[in-house]
């Protein structure tokens, strides 16, 4: 993958607009030529810095058109996950762990610094693997190069975090030093592939641990790119290992291996919860478990409706819907339903959906047939039990034959303690409900499992008090027009949940998250 320079401005998820110029799109559209080029080829591991080849391999192909294969991938065994974690085990005892810490954040501001420079080539390459559009793919591979720096400033600023304590006398030396655990495993979900890799990944590395990263296997070639920038990075090798493969071999043995001291999974909470309850066997270990969400927006009779549809349209159907932070409940006062759903109806039906790589369309496809698959079933529990207001179908004829395109959707009309008010559905569909007041949709918006990001638009200042103050989410934003519910950003909206939607109670892109890498050990030195 080249590394490039450009002029373009950066991208943020909360400032999109800002790449639509023709400096960005023509560099864009440089490295969609440039990623093609690569595309096809065979990839192994990459375990202790070298590259190994597997017995068997599955086709990575473009939910845009699965005629194109985008590169042949590792299927791993459990014998090849206890080869990755050997690997690290022995770069961690014999460098990393003893590496001091001012030399592991060097390492990760340069990786980085090798992100940014390829950061078009990244987004490229996402928008063929995950269907996500240009700026949405711009945005997180620039999140991943900002978590990366955000998390060594922190490292930084405490110091590697050693802290002199209180004395008893003065004979007495006493700290309290966070130390690394050993290995981790970071296992990424294919939504945002880099950023949840890279993030993750980086956090654990300069706490001084190894690490043993999986990619989701819709996402193998994304994750391949973040271990080409460790690599360049001049990482020592084994410090970072890459390894792909079905849940059932690969992941399982990971998950099982009692050498794995800690792990990191992103992704649906059902799979989050079984790994938690298998990961500590011997002895409690940490188990990072970041999950889904069921995410409300709230629109009140005061909000500005104009920019509550934007915010919610954007959180609602940006990356198909395929965000744990995705808007899939919204509640409306009854005062501006009318208006506000008519105006939301117009906007969704306005979206242009088609190859995300190109720069008119907004809306890319789901991820795989299984997505689909689930798409029309929820569509037809929404058709039988309330009222498709927009969509409610998968698009046919050329150019979406060979791809999963589906329309966004709005569906009306449901009761409030309907199914899909609970289910994580991970797809363009969202479901309006009229309410009275907003004690009664603060009453709605909490009556679920998860508590992951949650929207309100209003311009009363008791009410912006009581959401604050009652809303049971780990991320919250009032009158956000770039996103309701979504658009986190690093060292500006530490992004975690609580519930269900989380096991630590710590955020990414937070100040507290590389401590999670970290135990904490007491030394008292008894001088003279």
């Amino acid at each position: 993958m080249a590394d490039t320079k450009s002029a373009a401005p950066r991208v943020t998820y909360a400032t999109l607009a800002a790449g639509q110029t023709p400096e960005f799109n023509k560099a864009y559209d440089e490295a969609v030529e440039r990623v093609k080029a690569t595309l096809g080829r065979t990839h192994g591991f990459l375990i202790g810095g070298k590259e190994i080849a597997a017995k068997e391999t599955f086709a990575d192909t473009s939910p845009s058109d699965t005629r194109v294969v985008l590169g042949r991938f590792a299927s791993g065994t459990r014998a090849d996950a206890q080869t990755a974690i050997v690997s690290a085990r022995k770069a961690y005892e014999t460098v990393w762990r003893d590496l001091p810490w001012r030399e592991r954040v060097a390492y990760i501001r340069k990786a980085a610094e090798v992100i940014e420079k390829r950061r078009f080539d990244i987004a490229a390459l996402m928008g063929m693997e995950v269907g996500k559009n240009r700026l949405e793919a711009m945005g997180d591979a620039q999140e991943t190069a900002d978590l990366m720096n955000y998390y060594c400033d922190q490292v930084e600023r405490h110091q590697g975090y050693e802290v002199p304590m209180e004395r008893l006398s003065d004979q007495e030396d006493n700290r309290d030093v966070l130390r690394p655990y050993g290995v981790w495993v970071i296992i990424s979900p294919f939504n945002f592939p880099m950023a949840l890799s890279g993030g993750p990944s980086s956090g654990a590395l300069l706490g001084g641990n190894t690490v043993v990263f999986k990619p989701a296997s819709d996402t193998p070639l994304t994750g391949l790119a973040l271990a080409e920038c460790y690599r360049e990075a001049g990482l020592p090798p084994g410090a970072f290992n890459y390894v792909t493969g079905p849940g059932s071999s690969i992941g399982e043995e990971l998950v099982t291996n009692r050498d794995v001291d800690g792990i990191l999974f992103t992704g649906s909470r059902e799979v989050g919860y079984e790994i938690y309850r298998k990961f500590s066997r011997a002895y409690p270990k940490p188990c990072i478990a970041e999950m889904g969400g069921k995410n409300p927006a709230i629109i009140c009779a005061s909000a500005d409706l104009d920019a509550a549809g934007d915010g919610v349209l954007k959180s609602a159907f940006g990356l198909q819907g395929q965000k744990c932070s995705a808007c899939s409940r919204i509640y409306v006062h009854r005062s501006v339903a009318k208006a506000f759903t008519e105006m939301l109806v117009e906007k969704t039906r306005k979206i242009a959906i088609g190859d995300p790589v190109k720069k008119e369309n907004w809306l890319g496809p789901v991820i795989n047939k299984a997505a689909c698959d689930k798409y029309a079933r929820f569509v037809e529990i929404g058709r039988k039990d309330g009222k498709i207001l927009a969509g409610g179908e998968q698009l046919k004829g050329e150019p979406y034959d060979h791809g999963f395109f589906v329309r966004p959707t709005l569906i009306g009309g449901l009761p409030k303690d309907h199914r899909l008010m609970h289910e994580e559905m991970f797809l363009p569909i969202t479901c309006l409900w009229e309410v009275s007041s907003v004690d009664e949709a603060l009453d709605l918006a909490n009556r679920t499992d998860y508590g992951l990001t949650a929207g309100l638009f209003t311009s009363d200042e008791k009410e912006i008090k009581k959401f604050f103050d009652r809303i049971e989410a780990g991320v919250v934003y009032v009158n956000r027009r770039a996103g309701a519910t979504t658009g986190a950003w690093p060292g500006i909206n530490p992004f975690g949940g609580w519930k269900g939607s989380g096991s630590s109670g710590k955020s990414s892109g937070g100040p507290y998250y590389v401590a999670q890498f970290m135990r904490e050990q007491s030394r008292t030195l008894i001088r003279g």
